[in-house]
Order: C-alpha cells, then structure tokens, then sequence
C-alpha cells in the first residue's frame, strides 16, 4: 500500500517508524515530516492543512490511506473534505469527522458531551464577551485553585491552574479580553481543579467497535521535580503503575463506553483515536479532556510497546472491522523523554546542530520532533527537538536507559528532565 501520513512532530516519526516495518508498506510519504522521518520513508513539503494540495498529491502517487497526525487537519474537516470530493473519496482517511474532532476542537462542547452522558468529570461553566461580567463574581467565590482553559486549540498550552485570585481575574482578563491564546480563548471554560494523578487512555474506534491501545503518563512540567510552567509534554512512560486491572474497570465502564456510546448516539461520525485524558481522584477515574488523535510524547512510548501491525490496524479501522483484531503488545516498561530548546516553553533560537544522533543501543530509539536537515546535517527546528524512548524491565530501568543514550546527544542549550517516572521509580 502506499500510505501518506500528515504531521512532522515525535508523534508522527513513532507512527512512520512502525508504518514503515509493516510488510502492507509498500510506500510511506511523510507531509511534511521532519530529519528523522526521513529515514522511513519519503518527506513531502506539503503543509497538514493544505486540503488541496494534499488530495492533488494523493491523486498523482496512488495513495491508498491517509494517515493524520496532528489535531488541527482533523479540526479543520480534512475527513470532511475527503469525502466530498469525488476524486478522492475512495482513499480512507483515519480520523474523524469535523463533527467528531470538536470533542477536542471545543473545550466547552467536550464538557456538555460528557455532562449529557454521565461520565465523571470537574464541574464547570463557560465564559465569553457576552457573560464575562458574570464570570467576575463566579471567579471570586469559587475555591483556590481554579483552572482556566482556553475553548479551541492552543498548541497544548490554553490551560492555566491559577493559585490566587489575582492570578484568576489576570489570566479571565488576558484570555478573553486580551486574546492571549487569539481565537482559541475566546470562549473560556473555567472548571473546578482535581487534585489527583494523570494518565492518558487511547482508545482506537471504526464507528462501531473499539479497542483500548497501551495506556500512558506524560510529563508536562519543563523541569524536574514537576516544577515550572506546563509544555507540549517533557516525557512519558507505559503502561502506568497505578492502572491496575480494578481501576481500568471503572474507566472501562465510567469513561470508555459511555464515550463510545455517547457518540453513536449522538450521531457523531467518529473513525479514528479518542484521546482521554483522565485523572485518578482518591480510587476514582475523572475526564480532564478529550483529544481526536494520538498523544505526544505518549504516542512514542504506545507505539514500540504495540506487537500488532499498525497498517493492519488502521486498515481494520478504515474499513469497520476492528472486532477482527487482536491487539498484541509488549509487556515491557517504555519510557520516553524529550530533549528541548534552551527557552522553551517561551521563545528560543533554532538552527543549532545536533551531534550524537547516530547513537545506537539495543532497546532504545531515537525519535525526531522540531529536527530538519540543513545543508548536510540535523540542525534543531523547535522547542521540542527529538525524544529517546527506551525499553526496561521496570521504570527505573528504561528512564535510566534513555537518560544514558540522551547523554551522548548535543546541541547548544538542549535540556532534558532526568526525573521522568519520579512517582513509580
């Protein structure tokens, strides 16, 4: 098959490195990709949101599945428009429809989709220019901390835990008044904070069956010790210590079905990933959020612990047939941690070479993210430049295993969390 996947970060080099071992793989383009998915398959400069160019580029080189990555294509309606036109309607694109993806496209549509179908989430309300007075006295007496997210997409960074009320009545101010996170803050859904521990639960659906894929725990602080302001994600492990067989059970029964239900029954055309972000609140799972796609850095750390083929996989789920599937993982601990740019999560340079990706160790893999090569070699594009992500017997062991591989890698200002697992270690 020839397969044309969307996305150039960690997310979407895990996905091409397990495309391309696939025996179905006959061709694996990469629009636009990065330094390291070069190396499984063809890059392609076409931007994820080009509709246009991308069902042009699917016409001229056969491609018989499209793969998305990022949330913001799915957000956009690329399904949509896919199935509209005629001359590339027969190509199956794994993702869901612009309806479906608004689960993570709307923070305030997610919320009134899990109170509509009694799954356990923090109470909330929203806010925006027309009702921002009221938002001033609900703010005032609402109990410290308080979370404030931004409704649409913001890179993964709309969401602000505010300790005070100065802080609260700045950041209601700065979203909505202000634009802080533009379009996306407009709408704010101010919410009750759950003091708990997080996980992520991937949840792969053909619109009738499901299958839960390897669960993991990220790491969203810039440094150790959890501490500092929140970024697109610093590390990861799977599967999580504490999601033992009692406690997946209630997040089956409280969290997965209700979900998977609640979109056949509110007619939501969904194919694809369901990200749910939960937390563990004392013995009780909660919903923080919902995504339409793979996690990241999570995705690096689920995709190397799936046995089973991902062409496969996503073919079953084009095609509604993923009841055929057994899923087959490895039962080993994988760990990821991310190096990233000196200022990131604010601003930072780029352009610096990398030295030391070469590295080899059996049992770890090297995945880029903001990587692109420059006239011969592998120079830093982003904030979050590439990850290690390493297998082990137990979490100490892979999170030790990775730290050691990243030690031989440089580049100017690159920093690491030596800490990922801390909990668990």
């Amino acid at each position: 098959m020839n397969l044309l996947l969307l996305g150039s970060g960690g997310r979407e080099h895990a996905i091409a490195w397990k495309l391309a071992k696939s025996p179905r793989c006959s061709k694996l383009f990469i629009a636009p990709g990065n330094a390291g998915t070069s190396e499984c398959g063809t890059n392609v400069n076409i931007s994820p949101t080009d509709f246009d160019a991308i069902k042009k580029f699917c016409s001229q080189e056969n491609i018989e599945m499209v793969i998305v990555g990022p949330e913001e294509p799915l957000v956009m309606g690329i399904v949509d428009s896919f199935r509209e036109d005629s001359n590339v309607n027969h190509i199956p694109v794994v993702g869901p429809s612009k309806d479906g993806a608004r689960l993570e496209g709307s923070k305030a549509f997610a919320k009134s989709f899990m109170v509509r179908h009694n799954i356990p989430t923090a109470g909330y309300r929203e806010f925006d220019n027309t009702n921002y007075q009221e938002g001033i006295p609900y703010l005032q007496n609402h109990p410290i901390p308080i979370v404030l997210k931004a409704d649409g997409l913001a890179a993964g960074k709309g969401v602000v835990i505010c300790h005070s009320y100065v802080e609260a009545m700045s950041e209601y101010e700065l979203m909505i008044q202000q634009s802080k996170f533009g379009e996306a803050s407009k709408k704010v859904v101010i919410e009750e904070f759950l003091d708990g521990i997080e996980m992520s639960v991937f949840v792969l659906t053909d619109g009738d069956s499901h299958i839960v894929l390897p669960p993991a725990k990220d790491y969203k602080r810039i440094k150790d010790g959890d501490k500092g302001p929140n970024t697109g994600g610093m590390g990861a492990v799977s599967p999580v210590p504490f999601a033992d067989e009692e406690f997946m059970k209630k997040v089956n029964e409280r969290i997965i079905l209700p979900t998977v239900n609640g979109l056949k029954k509110d007619k939501i055309d969904y194919t694809g990933v369901i990200f749910i972000g939960i937390i563990k609140v004392r013995e009780d799972p909660f919903v923080i959020e919902y995504n339409c796609r793979l996690g990241d850095p999570e995705t690096e750390v689920v995709i190397p612990r799936l046995k089973t083929d991902l062409v496969e996989l996503f073919l079953a789920t084009a095609n509604r047939k993923l009841s055929t599937i057994k899923l087959e993982e490895d039962l080993r601990v994988a760990c990821t941690v991310m190096a990233v740019s000196a200022g990131y999560p604010a601003t930072y340079e780029k352009g610096f070479p990398i030295s030391g990706l070469d590295f080899k160790v059996p049992g770890t893999m090297i995945f880029h993210a903001g990587t692109i090569e420059k006239e011969g070699e592998v120079v830093t594009n982003g904030g979050r430049v590439f990850c290690v992500t390493a297998f082990g017997e137990s979490v100490d062991e892979a999170v030790s295993s990775a730290v050691d591989v990243m030690g031989e890698i440089e580049f100017d200002g690159m920093f690491y969390r030596k800490d990922i697992g801390w909990e668990f270690r």
